[in-house]
């Protein structure tokens, strides 16, 4: 039955009702690709998907779930997995062959690691706190008290969760006169690993660990970072919200990945613009959101997002960002870079001979005196 108030794809004198089927909840959801901007144009590729809609592997002590170019085609540089852990729940010692960025959304976790010179490293993360394993590093995570959830991210688009490096499996693949060789034991010491060859343990159970000094081992080669506060870091703040950078200048550990924390206000818009070096991936956590993108060639798309969802912005190709909600719009945007780099269209025009920017675009003298020379990221203000 047709709910009385359907968003209908009628833009002025064009289009026409959807009698259905259909899906109004995604219609409601996706209202600039049920009724696009006349200015959309041309054919862009899907640069939208949710973590609602990613296969949820379901553990004993906790759930993952990931997006990665199997989902998300364009999205060709990074791949993201949402993770829960239960309060003691561990995700088991693993490694990959990517590096693993992370972003904590709830609760506090017990993150540990080993590198290649013996250094060791044991934090405890809370929300809106970073952590980077570089590729190759064997780390593990565990809940605290309160349990945890994260996002981790992959600088690899075609990153599977399912290919790392799990501790029980190669146990589970190793004979045990070799295990017992290595590490100069007997075998019936390894009497009581999982029986099933093909089962690892990837999420279990485990008791919430003691206090972070009584679990700090000692006796390694010197210790290593690899967590950051994010909170300390230093926000730019203009307008219509606030962005929070962080990439290898300020977090050394993460050299292959830079973000930017955006908050913008509602309302607010973050400017026109485009990144140099990298295709964009973001993650969205509170609000709504509207993102135009053009693509050159007179095509153009524009997309919506809320909590969850995830988006992408191919390399070089414009784009804005706007808040379209009551509430502040939240979300990050990651790059598989070591420096977070980026172009205003604003700064470009403010910072070219003005005779040249009138010649190509026949403005006012209100508009040409309105453009900004203030370095990105601008949000601004639309309210007024």
């Amino acid at each position: 039955m047709k709910s009385e108030n359907s968003p209908e794809p009628i833009q002025g004198n064009v289009g026409g009702t959807d009698p259905g089927p259909r899906n109004i909840e995604l219609d409601r959801q996706n209202p600039d690709v049920l009724t696009p901007p006349r200015t959309d144009h041309g054919t862009l590729p899907n640069l939208k998907f949710s973590f609602a809609m990613a296969h949820n592997r379901l553990q004993g002590a906790g759930w993952a779930r990931q997006v990665t170019m199997r989902e998300l085609p364009a999205a060709t540089t990074l791949a993201g997995v949402n993770m829960r852990l239960n309060p003691g729940g561990i995700r088991e010692l693993h490694w990959h062959k990517q590096a693993e960025w992370a972003y904590m959304l709830d609760g506090r976790a017990r993150i540990s690691a080993v590198d290649q010179d013996g250094r060791n490293f044991l934090d405890d993360v809370g929300v809106g706190d970073l952590w980077n394993f570089p590729a190759g590093v064997p780390h593990s995570i565990q809940g605290l008290e309160e349990g945890c959830e994260f996002l981790l991210v992959f600088d690899d688009g075609s990153f599977s969760e399912d290919a790392t490096f799990l501790l029980t499996d190669w146990f589970a693949h190793t004979p045990k006169e070799v295990l017992a060789k290595n590490f100069g034991v007997l075998e019936s010491d390894f009497a009581n690993l999982p029986a099933d060859i093909d089962r690892t343990r990837y999420i279990f159970q485990g008791e919430v660990p003691p206090s972070l000094s009584t679990d700090m081992v000692s006796d390694s080669y010197g210790e290593r970072s690899f967590s950051c506060h994010f909170s300390a870091q230093q926000s730019v703040k203009t307008s219509g919200g606030k962005v929070r950078i962080v990439d290898s200048t300020t977090f050394p550990a993460a050299s292959t990945i830079a973000v930017g924390l955006v908050e913008i206000e509602p309302g607010g818009m973050l400017e026109m613009h485009w990144h140099p070096n990298a295709e964009e991936w973001q993650y969205y956590t509170e609000g709504r959101a509207r993102m135009g993108v053009f693509a050159s060639e007179g095509n153009a798309r524009t997309f919506n997002y809320q909590a969850g969802d995830l988006g992408t912005v191919p390399f070089a190709y414009g784009h804005y960002v706007e808040n379209i909600g009551r509430t502040p719009l939240r979300f990050l945007e990651i790059f598989r870079s070591p420096h977070f780099q980026d172009v205003s269209l604003n700064q470009w025009l403010a910072l070219t001979p003005p005779e040249l920017v009138q010649t190509h675009l026949n403005l006012n003298k209100n508009v040409m005196g309105s453009l900004c020379k203030e370095k990105w990221p601008v949000i601004k203000d639309m309210k007024h």
